[in-house]
């Protein structure tokens, strides 16, 4: 028979009321993921209305901002470039097909993968959106400052490329690629 847990056992042994669980670890709100995550809604919060104003996703604008740096892609590049999964890709893609915005046909050199590019529909939105995006940066400079805000691109540039080679086994060993 199962007994019940008590309060002493869920709590690993503190029996004082009000007392948490801790693990062998640094506090959530400090950890590393935790910290972009939070600083990356504050910024996604900034734009989200204008981005709804125009009816596109984070996503769909996110794909659409790649397309404008490329002449066209193939699928699995803009995957990659635009950090989304590629059955989340496939789905946002038919989307701004059907809404005219991208243009999707088969690779010449190979026949089973497809590239696309921004139409013309496409550009128009992004210059529509462009200028509340614009104003929406400059309004995030002013209020962290140019200089700091160009120290934190570099940094997050930095660490992105320091732990790019960085691999962790199931036990938390580092090795390299």
């Amino acid at each position: 028979m199962a007994r019940k847990k008590s309060s002493n056992d869920i709590r690993g042994g503190q029996a004082e009321a009000g007392s948490t669980r801790r693990a062998p670890m640094r506090e959530f709100s400090r950890s590393l993921p935790m910290s972009l995550l939070r600083a990356r809604e504050a910024v996604m919060r900034q734009f989200r209305p204008s981005l709804r104003n125009h009816g596109l996703t984070e996503q769909q604008w996110r794909i659409l901002r790649a397309l404008t740096s490329v002449d066209e892609i193939e699928v699995t590049e803009l995957a990659h470039l635009a950090f989304l999964l590629g059955p989340s890709l496939s789905r946002i893609l038919r989307d701004l097909e059907a809404r005219q915005l991208i243009e999707r046909k088969t690779a010449a050199t190979d026949l089973r993968r497809a590239v696309v590019s921004i139409s013309a529909k496409g550009l128009k939105l992004i210059e529509a959106v462009a200028p509340t995006s614009e104003a929406i940066y400059a309004a995030i400079t002013k209020r962290y400052g140019a200089r700091r805000l160009a120290e934190l691109q570099e940094m997050l540039g930095a660490l992105e490329m320091s732990l790019s080679g960085m691999v962790h086994d199931d036990a938390g060993i580092e090795a390299d690629e």
